[in-house]
């Protein structure tokens, strides 16, 4: 037989990544390869610890049944969310599994050598259980800010303060493990098209509403939308408002401006918490001012995402955070708001809908950092 392209070892590693767990016989018909390539391949892969079969669950079946495939609970990728708050960080499974979640509340908002000493110190706490028990990729940092791509450096986190950090050098440097960082709406974009609502979708646009402001992400068929440095998706700055806020980026009327968690917050009397709890004081509230910004911030939301229908004509519209919050307790005004202002056409094609992955959802979007020399090179890819 000759030998295995490595492109479809890479084939077959990411889908059960994305996938979860796929008989012998589903990954031949997905990949169109024969079944002997498809046994050698999984061979290879279990060889080298990164999936695992087992007999089928479930009724008996006729004949011999095919393996399901599994990816190996001891691969595994770090993550780190640092926001306003608090530093997050996770370890992540192959297959989008979310083993630890830790999120270390900070009493202001961190610097970057702050965030980096606080992931590195979790990490270091865990790493009797790493070593034990995983083998890490890496680390995959998810930062609210411009980030490029190429080099992991923070060149723009407003809500942070860091300019020009070079955050992923120095978290590989305190830690040990390959470290890349990118902007987290874009990682949150492509989780959500992975492993939750966007599932199957190949054009998603994403919008997270959180301490931070509002950031975005695009998939476009199938792709991440990134731009020439890694920057697009800045959809928190989408123009809504005419003589609107002044925004930090220097302009006046953005949508992030106008679009307000600390609004919603004051009205309600919260300090904040989770956007669940928000959501729940919001459809709870007969308070005629709370109704009147909700309908207020659904309006300037509704002409951001009129922009989103008629640019990029996705199927899918995912929100998340505060933004979720509001879709709870407006769906269908703010259905009704995209439907009356976006070209017809495009706006009865897409979707809205709140994100799937919850809380997990950075921590899985910035482990396909780490995991994606792995998915590309399974036999080379750095796990240790």
């Amino acid at each position: 037989m000759p030998p295995v392209k490595p492109n479809n070892l890479a084939r077959l590693l990411t889908l059960i990544h994305h996938r979860g767990t796929l008989s012998r016989a589903r990954l031949t018909r997905l990949t169109g390869l024969n079944r002997s390539t498809v046994s050698v391949l999984i061979g290879q892969l279990v060889a080298l610890g990164l999936v695992y079969e087992e007999a089928p669950a479930g009724e008996a079946q006729v004949g011999r049944p095919s393996p399901d495939v599994r990816p190996h609970p001891a691969v595994a990728a770090l993550a780190v969310n640092p926001e306003v708050d608090a530093v997050t960080i996770g370890l992540v499974g192959l297959g989008g599994r979310v083993d630890k979640h830790i999120r270390y509340a900070t009493e202001r908002i961190p610097s970057a050598a702050e965030a980096v000493n606080i992931a590195a110190a979790v990490i270091a706490g865990m790493r009797a259980e790493l070593d034990a028990n995983y083998r890490v990729c890496g680390i995959g940092i998810a930062v609210p800010g411009l980030v490029t791509a190429q080099d992991g450096v923070v060149r723009h986190a407003p809500h942070l303060g860091w300019h020009d950090e070079p955050v992923a050098a120095m978290l590989a440097d305190a830690t040990g493990y390959p470290a890349h960082a990118a902007n987290d709406a874009s990682l949150a974009a492509e989780a959500e098209m992975v492993f939750g609502a966007g599932t199957g979708a190949g054009n998603l646009v994403y919008l997270n509403g959180g301490a931070s402001g509002i950031g975005g992400g695009i998939i476009a068929e199938g792709r991440l939308l990134a731009g020439t440095s890694g920057f697009a998706g800045e959809l928190g700055h989408t123009f809504v408002r005419s003589n609107g806020l002044r925004c930090h980026c220097g302009a006046s009327g953005c949508l992030e401006t106008e679009v307000r968690q600390e609004a919603l917050l004051a009205l309600l009397r919260l300090d904040g918490g989770a956007p669940g709890d928000l959501e729940a004081a919001l459809g709870a509230s007969t308070d005629p001012v709370v109704h009147r910004e909700v309908s207020r911030q659904i309006g300037h939301l509704a002409t951001a995402l009129r922009n989103v229908v008629n640019v990029f004509n996705p199927e899918a519209i995912v929100l998340d955070g505060f933004l979720a919050a509001l879709h709870g307790v407006a769906a269908e005004e703010l259905d009704a708001a995209v439907a009356a202002q976006a070209i017809r056409e495009p706006a009865a094609q897409v979707h809205i809908s709140r994100a799937a992955l919850g809380p997990d959802l950075m921590m899985v979007g910035a482990a396909e950092l780490a995991f994606a020399a792995l998915l590309a090179d399974p036999a080379g890819g750095g796990v240790r």
